[in-house]
C-alpha cells in the first residue's frame, strides 16, 4: 500500500473513532445523565456524590414494630449527629453537653476524631428525648443536628416471621416495572423475598433514602459555607410502619428458650385465642443472613405442613363424638394399630376418654375404619370444621389486592394424597393417627386448638394488625375474619375440651399438671418414614378456666428419647405467667 493511501485510511479510521467517542459523550451528557446503562445509573447524582459527605438517616424502606410499637429490628429514635467541620469553628460544646447530660471532653474528642458526619454513641447511638432534640436544634449551630436516626442493631426478632430483603433485578422488574420506568426506584433497590417482607413489599419498598449532606473540596473542607442539606423523598407519609401482632418481650423469650433447649429443627407458635393473633413464632434452624437458603435455614417450618402423629387424633375424635355411640364402649388397647399384634404399651381395656388421654392407637384406627365404611369423606369433613383444609393465615381484600395474605408461603394441610387409601384398612388406620400422608403446619395445629378453646369459632390467624403512615395515622387495619362458617355443636366442643384436659390430668401430658396455669392439650409423636427419627409435638391452651393462649411446640426429626418439646412448652407457660405478673 502506498504511504499516502495508508495515511489517508488511518486518518479516516481515527476520525470515525473520534466521531463515535464524541457522539457517545454527547449522548451521555445530554440524554443519559439520569439513567445510564442497564443499571439506570444517575450520573448527576454520582458526580455530586464525589464531592459530597453525608449520613443516611434511614434507608427509606418501611419498618416493622410489635403490637406495642416497639421495633423488631433497626430502632428509630432521636439522635445527635455532629459534622467534622465543627473542629474548625467555635461551637457551644458546654451547652450541648448540658442538654444531653454528657462530658464536654467526650463531645470534643468525638468531633476531633471525626472524618465524616458521626452519630453520637456510634453503633449504639445516644437516645434523645423530644425535648432534648428540640433544644439542640434551637441552638441553630451548623454541624449540630438532632433528628430521628435508624440504628442497625444487627438483631432481628422473629427472623423467619419478618423475612428477608435482597436485591433481585428480575423479580423487581416483575413487580415494579412502572416505578422502575419512571425512575422512582433503581434496579439496585432491595425487595422483600420471604415472610412479611415479601407479603407487604409494595407498602415497604423504598423510594429514596433520607440523608444529611454537605459538599466538600478535595481537601475535605466544606464548600458553599457550612450549610447541611436534608434530602428525602417528598412524600411526608412514607415510609410506612407495619404494626405486627407480635409481643416482642414474649418473642425474645421464646427465641432464647428455643436456643437454650438445644432444639435444632422445629419451633413454636403462640396465639392469642380471642383475636387469633400471632404473639410469637420461632422457627429453627436459624437463618444465615449471608446465605439464607443454605441448609433450609430460610424456611419457616411453622407455616409448612409436617407429620403430626397423634395430634391428628383430635380430628378423628371429633368425628367420633358426632357420629359414633361411645356410651359404655371399651377398646382393646393391648393391641397395636392394626389390631393384629401386641401394642408397644399394654394399656388394657380403655373407654374413649382414657383412650384419648393415653393416646391408644388401636381405638382411633378402629373408629376411623368404622366411620369411613359409612362415609368415606368423614375425616375430611371434620378436618374442615376444625379449620385444617385451607391455609389459616389472614387472607382478604386490601385496596387493589383481591387476595392479600399475611403468610404467602403458607402451605395448606394434606389429609389424603391418594383417594384409594380410603378403601384400605391399614391406610385408614395410619391416617386416623396422623401418619401415612397426613401433614399439618404448626400454625394450623395451634389454630385448631384455639378453635376448640374458643367454643368452636374457626378464625383466620393474623400476623399484622395495621399499616401506619409515618405521621401515625392508620392507612389500613386488618379486621378479624372467620375461616369457616359451620361451627361444631356446643356438646362436641365441650367434649373435646374435656378430652384435652384429661390428657394433662391423667394421660400423656401429666408433666404439665404443676404449671402456674392450668393446661389442656395433646401430645404427638410421629414417625418420619423409615428414618428412625420422630416429630415430637405438644399443643395446648391455657389457662383452662378462661382460655387466653394456644401454644404448639414441635421438635422435628429427633431421636425418641429427646424431651425438648415438653421442656420448651412448660418453660414457655412459666415465662408467660411471669410476664403477665410483671405487667
Amino acid at each position: 500500500m502506498k504511504p499516502k493511501l495508508r495515511i489517508h485510511h488511518t486518518a479516516i479510521f481515527v476520525m470515525v473513532g473520534l466521531i463515535i467517542l464524541v457522539s457517545r459523550l454527547a449522548y451521555i451528557q445530554l440524554f443519559a445523565t439520569e439513567s445510564f446503562s442497564k443499571h439506570h445509573v444517575n450520573l448527576i447524582e454520582e458526580s455530586v456524590q464525589q464531592r459530597t459527605q453525608g449520613i443516611v438517616l434511614d434507608n427509606g424502606r418501611g419498618r416493622f414494630v410489635d403490637r406495642n410499637g416497639d421495633p423488631l429490628y433497626n430502632d428509630y429514635y432521636p439522635s445527635l449527629i455532629l459534622f467534622p467541620f465543627l473542629k474548625q469553628m467555635e461551637w457551644p460544646v458546654d451547652e450541648v453537653a448540658r442538654i444531653i447530660g454528657t462530658r464536654k471532653s467526650y463531645l470534643e474528642e468525638t468531633v476531633q476524631l471525626a472524618e465524616g458526619p458521626v452519630v453520637l454513641g456510634g453503633d449504639q447511638p445516644l437516645r434523645l428525648s423530644e425535648t432534648q432534640m428540640n433544644e439542640l436544634n434551637d441552638l441553630k449551630v451548623p454541624g449540630i443536628i438532632a433528628t430521628y436516626y435508624e440504628t442497625d442493631n444487627n438483631s432481628i426478632s422473629a427472623e423467619h416471621f419478618i423475612g428477608i430483603v435482597r436485591e433481585n433485578e428480575e423479580l423487581l422488574k416483575e413487580r415494579y416495572e412502572e416505578k422502575l420506568e419512571k425512575g422512582y426506584i433503581s434496579t439496585r433497590t432491595p425487595i422483600g423475598i420471604t415472610g412479611l417482607q415479601r407479603a407487604f413489599d409494595e407498602f415497604l419498598v423504598q423510594e429514596g433514602e433520607a440523608k444529611l449532606l454537605y459538599h466538600v473540596d478535595n481537601q475535605g473542607q466544606p464548600l458553599f459555607g457550612l450549610n447541611v442539606k436534608y434530602t428525602a423523598p417528598s412524600n411526608p407519609f412514607y415510609p410506612l410502619v407495619i404494626n405486627t401482632t407480635l409481643e416482642k418481650k414474649v418473642q425474645d423469650e421464646a427465641e432464647r428458650l428455643i436456643d437454650e433447649s438445644g432444639l435444632k429443627k422445629g419451633g413454636l407458635v403462640l396465639l392469642d385465642i380471642q383475636s387469633r393473633d400471632v404473639l410469637a413464632m420461632v422457627s429453627r434452624p436459624h437463618m444465615d443472613m449471608g446465605n439464607p437458603f443454605q441448609n433450609d435455614g430460610g424456611k419457616n417450618y411453622m407455616i409448612l405442613p409436617q407429620v403430626p402423629g397423634s395430634i391428628f387424633k383430635i380430628v378423628t375424635a371429633t368425628a367420633a363424638i358426632e357420629n359414633v355411640d361411645l356410651r359404655g364402649r371399651r377398646f382393646n388397647c393391648d393391641l397395636n394399630l392394626y389390631g393384629d399384634k401386641p401394642a408397644s404399651r399394654l394399656l388394657g381395656q380403655l373407654d374413649f376418654v382414657d383412650s384419648f388421654a393415653q393416646s391408644c392407637n388401636n381405638t382411633f384406627a378402629e373408629l376411623a375404619n368404622e366411620m369411613i365404611s359409612v362415609n368415606d369423606n368423614i375425616i375430611d369433613e371434620y378436618a374442615e370444621k376444625l379449620g385444617l383444609t385451607t391455609p389459616v393465615g389472614w387472607n382478604g381484600e386490601v385496596f387493589h389486592y383481591r387476595s392479600f395474605s399475611h403468610f404467602p408461603e403458607e402451605v395448606a394441610s394434606i389429609i389424603w394424597k391418594d383417594e384409594r387409601d380410603k378403601g384400605a384398612e391399614r391406610a385408614i388406620a395410619q391416617t386416623a393417627i396422623g401418619q401415612k400422608e397426613v401433614r399439618i403446619s404448626p400454625l394450623a395445629v395451634a389454630n385448631m386448638v384455639a378453635t376448640i378453646a374458643d367454643d368452636g369459632r374457626v378464625k383466620q390467624v393474623r400476623g399484622v394488625d395495621k399499616i401506619i403512615y409515618k405521621n401515625g395515622a392508620v392507612l389500613f387495619e386488618f379486621p378479624k375474619q372467620t375461616l369457616a362458617d359451620e361451627k361444631l355443636s356446643p356438646y362436641t366442643i365441650s367434649k373435646l375440651q374435656q378430652l384435652l384436659r384429661e390428657v394433662v390430668e391423667s394421660g400423656t401430658g401429666k408433666v404439665f399438671r404443676t404449671l402456674p396455669y392450668t393446661v389442656a392439650g395433646k401430645s404427638g409423636t410421629a414417625e418420619i418414614g423409615s428414618t428412625g427419627y420422630e416429630n415430637k409435638w405438644f399443643v395446648g391452651y391455657f389457662p383452662v378456666e378462661r382460655p387466653r393462649y394456644a401454644l404448639v411446640v414441635v421438635n422435628m426429626q429427633v431421636n425418641s428419647w429427646e424431651t425438648q418439646t415438653n421442656d420448651v412448652f412448660a418453660d414457655m407457660v412459666k415465662i408467660i405467667h411471669n410476664l403477665n405478673n410483671d405487667l
